[in-house]
C-alpha cells in the first residue's frame, strides 16, 4: 500500500493521462470564458438577446450534448480501447480549437456556439473515457489517490482556464492570444494522449444502440440496479450542483455582499480550487489508499457548517457604496474577510474529502464491462443537477433573496442531505466512530493489512467465532462492503438489529437449500461474503466444528478465501465463555488477515467425495491460520508469564498427589526463587538435569532453570545406569536436580551413584529449599508482583530459537541420544495441536505420562500449562487402580497415555471413572482396535491416536474430535511439510521425511559431547514407512529398522506383532529379527504367552491367509517382557537376552 499519490506522476500508466485531461478541462474553461467576456463586452451591441440571455443560452449549449450523447459516449467507451478513443478526441479539439480560433476574429457568435456545442460533446465523450479507464491502469489501492489527483487537477485547470480566458481576450492581441494558448494546449493533450497505455475493450461484442431517449433510460435504470453505485453517482451529482451554484455565484457575492471587484472574485476562485486540490490529496491520507467512504458523511457535514458560518459572517459586512468595489490587497486587510476566505477553503476542503471517494467506490464497485456507461449516467445526473442548480437559484434570485440567502438555502438543504447520504453510505461514518472506539477500548491490532487492501471482489472471508462482536470487528476493519450470512434465528435477536445496516445481512434457513444458492450467486457477481464456519461462537476458546457448507459454497462460487483469524474477544463481556475465562472490560484484541487462498479442487470429483474434500480444505485452512496467529517468538518462560497475565494469577494451573493446588502467581513466584538459587551454582546456559516424577516441584524446577537461562535436561530415571551416564555425557551434563524423598522411594540409590562417580553434582530439592534465605524470598516476591518487566529486564538477549531444553531417545533400539528442543520447537507444537483440539481454560487435564518423555513433556506438561488448563501430575502411569479412581476424583476431561497404560486403565476402571473424560489421546505405540472398542463400549471415550518423534517435540499428525479415521494415525498438523522417499521392497508408501517450526534444532551425541549436530537441510528422517491416503490420513506401516529382508521380500516386524497379539491378546509379544545364513534373515517372536509355539502361528497364518514369510522361525517365551517407562518394549535389552539364552 502507498498512501503517497504522487508517485503516480512518475508511471506511465497515469501520468499522460493526468496531463491529457488538466490540458483538456484547460482548454473548456479557457474557450467558454473567453466566449462570456466576448458576449458581455465586445459583440453584444451586435447580437440579437441581450448578454445575460446568451451567457445563459452558451451555457445551456454547452451541457446539452451530456444529456444527447452520454449514452452513446458510454456505449463507445466500453466497446473498443478506451486509450484509442482519447486520441482520437483529441484530434478532434485541434480542429474545435481552430474553429474557435476563426469565430473569434469574425466575431461570429452563431460560429463559436456551435463550437461551444461540439466541445460540450467531446466532454460528453472523454468523460467516461477518463474515469473509466482508471480501474484498468491503476491498482485498487491507487484508485483513492488517483482519483485525487484528477480531481484536483481537473478544478486548478478550470481556474486557470477561467483566468486565462477573461484576461486574454481583452488584450489588443486578445484573439491571436487565445487561439495560440488554445492551439498550443490542444496539440500537446494529443502528444500527451499518445503515450497512453492501450486497453483491452470492456466489452467487444457490445451492439452500440443509437436511440438517445431509449438509452439513456436504460443506463439510468442499470445504475439503479446497483444501490451502493447510484446512491455514489446521486453524491457526485449533489457536488457538482453545490459546486455549479457557488462558483456561478462567486461574481455576485464579491460584489454584492463583499463589495469587492474582480480580484476578489478570482481571489474566491483560487481560494475554492485550492480547497478542493487540498481536500482532494488529503482524503488519500485520510483513508490510507482505501477504497472507502469513510468520510464521505463528514465531508458533507463540513460543507454545511462552513457555508452556514459563511452566510453569518457575510451579514456582518456592511457595502457602504456598491459603486466603490474594493480589490484584492484591501479585502485582504481586514480579519473578517479572513473568515470569509477560512469559510471558502473549508467548504472546498470538505467538498474535495467528500467527492473523490465516491469516483473510487463506482470504479471499485462498477464492473469492468459496464464501467464507462455507468460514468455516462453519472454525466447525465450531474449535468441533470447542474440544471436545477441554475434554475433554482434564478428563481431565488427573481423573489429578491440575496446571493447568500442563496448560499443558507443550500447549506440547510445539504444538511439534509447529509443525514440521507449518511443513511445511505451509514458503513463509512459508522465505521470510523467505531474503528476509534476499537482502538481506544481494545487496543485494536490489525495485522495483514496488505491482504484487505489487495481484494478484489469475489472474495469469501472466513473467520473463527469467539464473540458477538465478531461480526463487527471484521465489518469495521473491512474496507470493503461485507456481506455476512446469518442464521435465520440470530437476526431476530434484538440486540444485533442496530448493526444491521452496517454491512447487508444473508439470512440462512438451515432448512433451505436455496440459501446456498443465494450465497453462491451474490459471490459469483463479485461480492465480498463473510461466513464463520463454525457456525456458532465458540464455547471453549478454541477452533470447534468447521462445517462443510462453506467449503462448498467457495468451491461452487470460485472465491478466494481469505482467513482472518479474531484472537482476545473471548476475554470480553460479549463472549459465551463467562465462568470458564478470565472477562475483563477491555482485553486487548487482534485481527490477523492471512493470505488469501483458492481452493482448486480437481475437476473429476463429484457429490459427496467433493464436499468431503472441500471440507477438509476449509478446516485445513482455519486450523493453519489458528496456529500461524500464535506467537513463536517468545521464550517458554514468557509464556508462561503470558498465560498468567491472560488467566490471571489466581487462576489454579497445578496439582498433584500431595493435593495443594498452586495457582499461577505461585508457580511463578516458587520458579522465581528456586531458579535464583540454582542460578548462584550453575552457569547461564549450562544443561541442568532433572531426575524428579511428574510433580508440582518438577515443574517449578523446571520453569526455575529456563526463568534464568539454564537449559533442563530431562532425564530418564527407568532407564539402565549406563543410557544415563551416556545421556548426560552427550548432553554436557554436570548438575543434576533430584530429591532424597524420590531417591529413596523409587530406589534409585544405584542410579545416583553412578552419576557421583562421574563427578556429577546432585543438588537435592530439600538442601537447596532450606538453604533459601528470607531476602531471596523477597527478592522473589518483589520480583512476582511485576514479572513481565523484571524477566524482560533480566533477560533482554532471550532467544526463542535458542535450546530450550535437551529430551533424549526412548534407546529402545539405541544408545539415547540428546535432542535439543528450541523454545519455539516446543510451542510450535503446542499450538499446532491447540489448532486442531478444541480445549479450554475448563479443561482439567491429567498427566501420567512421565515428564522426561516427549509425549509427556509437551503434550502432558507444557501445553496445557501455557494453555491454563488445570493439570494434576500423577508420578507413574503404572498404578492401574488408583488412576482411575483419582480421574473420577478430579473430574478429568483430559488424559493422555499409551496402548499398554489405556489397557491397563481399561481393565481396572469402572464405568463411571471416566465419565468426566472428554478426549482421551494415545501415542508412543500403535493403539489396538480392541483397546479403542473398549473404552468407547465401557466408558463412552473416544481415543484418539497420534503419532510423533522425540524430534519433533513431539506431535506430528493427530486424530481429532473433527476428523478421525481408526487405523490410522491422524492428519499431519498444521505447518508440517513432508516428503516420502521410497524404500527398496516397499510397494506402498515410504520413508517420511518432514521440516517445519517444531523439527527439533538438532542431537547431541555421547561420542560428541555438546556438539549440535542439526538435521540435514532442516528435513528429519523420521525413519518410519508411512502411507497417506487421498485425504491426508497418516497409516504407520512400520519402522524401516522394524522390517526384515527374508528371501529379498520385506516383511513389517510391527505387522507380525499385530496379528501376534489378535491370536493371543491377553500377553505381551515382541518381534525381532537376527542374522539368518540361508535367507539372510530371519523373525524371531519372544512371547509371555507359556504355551507359545511355532506350531499355532503357522495353523493360524495358514487360516488367516498370511505369508508363511511373516511366521516366525524362532519362538521364545519370557516371563516378563522388559519395558521402557512409557511402555514400550526395550528391544535392546530383549535383544540382549535372546543372545544370552542362545
Amino acid at each position: 500500500m502507498n498512501s503517497d499519490q504522487w508517485h503516480l506522476l512518475k508511471t506511465r500508466r497515469f501520468l499522460p493521462l493526468f496531463l491529457t485531461q488538466f490540458l483538456g478541462a484547460f482548454n473548456d474553461n479557457l474557450f467558454k470564458n473567453a466566449l462570456v467576456i466576448l458576449i458581455t463586452y465586445s459583440v453584444v451591441e451586435h447580437a440579437v438577446f441581450s448578454a445575460p440571455v446568451m451567457i445563459t443560452l452558451a451555457a445551456g449549449i454547452f451541457i446539452l450534448p451530456f444529456f444527447l450523447f452520454s449514452a452513446i459516449a458510454g456505449q463507445f467507451a466500453d466497446k473498443y480501447d478506451k486509450a484509442r478513443l482519447i486520441r482520437i478526441i483529441k484530434y478532434v479539439e485541434i480542429v474545435l480549437m481552430a474553429g474557435a480560433v476563426i469565430g473569434f476574429y469574425l466575431q461570429q457568435i452563431g460560429l463559436l456556439m456551435i463550437v461551444l456545442f461540439l466541445m460540450g460533446t467531446q466532454s460528453a465523450f472523454f468523460g467516461p473515457l477518463k474515469y473509466g479507464i482508471l480501474p484498468d491502469h491503476l491498482r485498487k489501492n491507487e484508485l483513492i489517490g488517483g482519483n485525487a489527483l484528477i480531481d484536483s487537477s481537473t478544478f486548478i485547470a478550470i481556474l486557470l482556464g477561467t483566468i486565462c480566458g477573461g484576461l486574454l481576450i481583452m488584450t489588443e492581441n486578445g484573439v491571436l492570444a487565445i487561439a495560440t494558448v488554445a492551439i498550443v494546449a490542444a496539440v500537446l493533450g494529443l502528444i500527451s494522449s499518445l503515450s497512453i497505455p492501450a486497453v483491452q475493450p470492456a466489452d467487444a461484442t457490445l451492439d452500440i444502440q443509437y436511440n438517445i431517449a431509449r438509452e439513456t433510460h436504460a443506463i439510468i435504470q442499470q445504475v439503479r440496479q446497483h444501490p451502493v453505485i447510484f446512491r455514489c453517482i446521486l453524491g457526485i451529482s449533489w457536488f457538482w450542483l453545490l459546486g455549479a451554484s457557488f462558483l456561478s455565484q462567486f461574481p455576485t457575492f464579491a460584489k454584492t455582499m463583499i463589495g469587492g471587484n474582480e480580484q476578489v472574485v478570482i481571489l474566491f476562485l483560487a481560494t475554492f480550487t485550492v480547497g478542493i486540490a487540498i481536500g482532494s490529496l488529503l482524503c488519500n491520507r485520510l483513508l490510507r489508499s482505501e477504497v472507502a467512504a469513510t468520510y464521505v458523511p463528514l465531508g458533507i457535514l463540513g460543507m454545511t457548517v462552513f457555508t452556514v458560518d459563511m452566510y453569518w459572517v457575510s451579514h456582518q459586512i456592511v457595502v457602504e457604496d456598491i459603486e466603490i468595489l474594493i480589490g484584492a490587497t484591501v479585502f485582504l486587510e481586514s480579519l473578517i474577510h479572513w473568515r470569509i476566505l477560512a469559510d471558502l477553503l473549508g467548504i472546498a476542503v470538505c467538498g474535495g474529502i467528500y467527492i473523490v471517494p465516491l469516483y473510487a467506490l463506482i470504479q471499485d464497485r462498477a464492473e469492468q464491462s459496464h464501467m464507462s456507461r455507468v460514468f455516462a449516467a453519472n454525466n447525465i445526473l450531474n449535468a441533470l443537477f447542474m440544471v436545477f442548480s441554475a434554475v433554482g437559484i434564478s428563481v431565488l434570485l427573481a423573489f429578491d433573496w440575496s446571493v447568500a440567502d442563496v448560499f443558507l438555502v443550500l447549506a440547510l438543504i445539504n444538511s439534509v442531505v447529509a443525514v440521507y447520504v449518511s443513511s445511505l453510505l451509514p458503513e463509512g461514518l459508522v465505521k470510523l466512530l467505531l474503528r476509534r472506539i476499537f482502538n481506544r477500548c481494545f487496543q485494536l491490532e490489525i495485522k495483514g493489512l496488505e491482504y484487505l487492501h489487495h481484494m478484489r471482489g469475489n472474495t469469501m472471508i472466513v473467520a473463527n467465532h469467539l464473540s458477538y462482536l465478531d461480526a463487527v470487528l471484521i465489518a469495521v476493519v473491512v474496507p470493503h462492503h461485507v456481506s455476512f450470512a446469518v442464521n435465520t434465528y440470530v437476526t431476530k435477536r434484538w440486540w444485533l438489529r442496530p448493526f444491521l445496516f452496517l454491512s447487508d445481512i444473508i439470512v440462512i434457513d438451515p432448512a433451505n437449500p436455496m440459501s446456498t444458492r443465494l450465497l453462491v450467486d451474490r459471490i459469483k457477481r463479485g461480492h465480498c461474503v463473510a461466513i464463520f464456519p463454525e457456525g456458532r461462537s465458540t464455547v471453549t476458546g478454541s477452533l470447534m466444528k468447521i462445517y462443510e457448507g462453506p467449503a462448498l459454497i467457495a468451491d461452487k462460487a470460485a472465491a478466494t478465501v481469505l482467513p482472518v483469524i479474531i484472537s482476545g474477544a473471548q476475554y470480553t463481556p460479549f463472549t459465551k465463555l463467562r465462568g470458564k475465562v478470565r472477562i475483563r472490560l477491555f482485553p486487548k484484541v487482534t485481527l490477523t488477515v492471512m493470505e488469501p487462498v483458492q481452493f482448486d479442487l480437481p475437476p473429476g470429483l463429484r457429490g459427496r467425495k467433493r464436499r468431503q474434500t472441500a471440507g477438509i480444505r476449509l478446516y485445513d485452512v482455519m486450523s493453519d491460520m489458528m496456529f500461524r496467529s500464535h506467537n513463536l517468538q517468545r521464550t517458554l518462560f514468557q509464556a508462561l508469564l503470558d498465560a498468567r497475565s491472560v488467566h490471571g494469577g489466581s487462576h489454579v494451573i497445578a496439582e498433584d498427589i500431595e493435593r495443594k493446588p498452586v495457582t499461577y502467581a505461585q508457580l511463578t513466584l516458587r520458579s522465581f526463587i528456586v531458579g535464583d538459587a540454582l542460578r548462584k551454582i550453575t552457569r547461564r546456559n549450562s544443561v541442568i538435569g532433572i531426575l524428579l516424577p511428574n510433580m508440582v516441584s518438577t515443574l517449578i524446577c523446571f520453569f526455575g532453570v529456563l526463568g534464568y537461562g539454564r537449559i533442563p535436561a530431562m532425564l530418564n530415571y527407568s532407564t539402565s545406569g549406563d543410557n544415563l551416564l551416556s545421556a548426560c555425557k552427550a548432553a554436557e551434563v554436570a548438575v543434576v536436580i533430584s530429591s532424597r524423598r524420590f531417591v529413596h522411594a523409587a530406589k534409585l540409590s544405584h542410579l545416583v551413584e553412578s552419576l557421583e562417580s562421574r563427578q556429577i553434582s546432585i543438588v537435592y530439592l530439600e538442601d537447596l529449599v532450606r538453604q533459601i534465605s528470607l531476602l531471596s524470598k523477597i527478592r522473589g516476591w518483589l520480583i512476582n508482583q511485576m514479572p513481565q518487566f523484571c524477566y524482560r529486564f533480566l533477560h533482554t538477549s532471550a532467544d526463542a530459537e535458542a535450546a530450550a531444553m535437551v529430551l533424549f531417545t526412548s534407546g529402545s533400539e539405541a544408545v539415547p541420544k540428546g535432542v535439543v528442543l528450541s523454545h519455539k520447537n516446543i510451542q510450535a507444537n503446542c499450538f499446532q495441536v491447540a489448532s486442531r483440539i478444541d480445549f479450554g481454560p475448563s479443561d482439567i487435564a491429567f498427566n501420567a505420562l512421565p515428564i522426561f518423555h516427549s509425549f509427556g513433556l509437551t503434550a502432558g506438561t507444557c501445553l496445557p500449562v501455557l494453555s491454563g488448563i488445570r493439570t494434576f501430575f500423577y508420578p507413574s502411569p503404572l498404578h492401574y487402580r488408583i488412576i482411575p479412581k483419582l480421574v473420577y476424583d478430579i473430574n478429568a476431561t483430559l488424559m493422555f497415555g499409551t496402548d499398554t497404560f489405556l489397557s491397563g486403565y481399561a481393565r481396572f476402571a469402572r464405568s463411571y471413572d471416566f465419565q468426566s473424560v472428554r478426549y482421551a489421546f494415545a501415542g508412543a505405540e500403535k493403539l489396538r482396535e480392541e483397546v479403542r472398542q473398549h473404552w468407547a463400549e465401557k466408558f463412552g471415550v473416544r481415543i484418539f491416536e497420534g503419532y510423533g518423534t522425540t524430534e519433533t517435540a513431539p506431535v506430528l499428525s493427530l486424530n481429532t474430535p473433527m476428523h478421525s479415521k481408526p487405523g490410522t494415525v491422524g492428519r499431519l498438523l498444521p505447518g508440517i511439510d513432508f516428503r516420502l522417499e521410497p524404500v527398496a521392497g516397499i510397494d506402498e508408501g515410504g520413508k517420511l521425511l518432514v521440516s517445519g517450526p517444531n523439527v527439533m534444532k538438532g542431537y547431541h551425541l555421547s561420542e560428541r559431547p555438546g556438539v549440535l549436530q542439526p538435521p540435514e537441510g532442516g528435513w528429519y528422517d523420521t525413519g518410519d514407512i508411512v502411507s497417506i491416503d487421498e485425504m491426508g490420513y497418516l497409516t504407520i506401516e512400520g519402522r524401516v529398522k522394524r522390517f526384515a529382508k527374508i528371501g529379498g521380500e520385506m516383511v513389517s516386524l510391527a505387522a507380525v506383532e499385530e496379528y501376534v497379539k489378535t491370536l493371543w491378546p491377553d500377553d505381551c509379544h515382541a518381534v525381532l529379527y537376527l542374522p539368518d545364513p540361508k535367507k539372510g534373515e530371519q523373525i524371531v517372536l519372544v512371547s509371555t504367552y507359556a504355551e507359545a509355539e511355532r506350531g499355532l502361528l503357522v495353523n493360524y497364518a495358514r487360516q488367516r491367509g498370511i505369508s508363511e514369510l511373516s511366521i516366525p522361525r524362532t519362538v521364545f517365551t519370557i516371563d516378563e517382557m522388559p519395558l521402557l517407562a512409557t511402555g514400550k518394549v526395550d528391544y535392546v535389552a530383549l535383544r540382549d537376552w535372546i543372545e544370552a539364552k542362545k
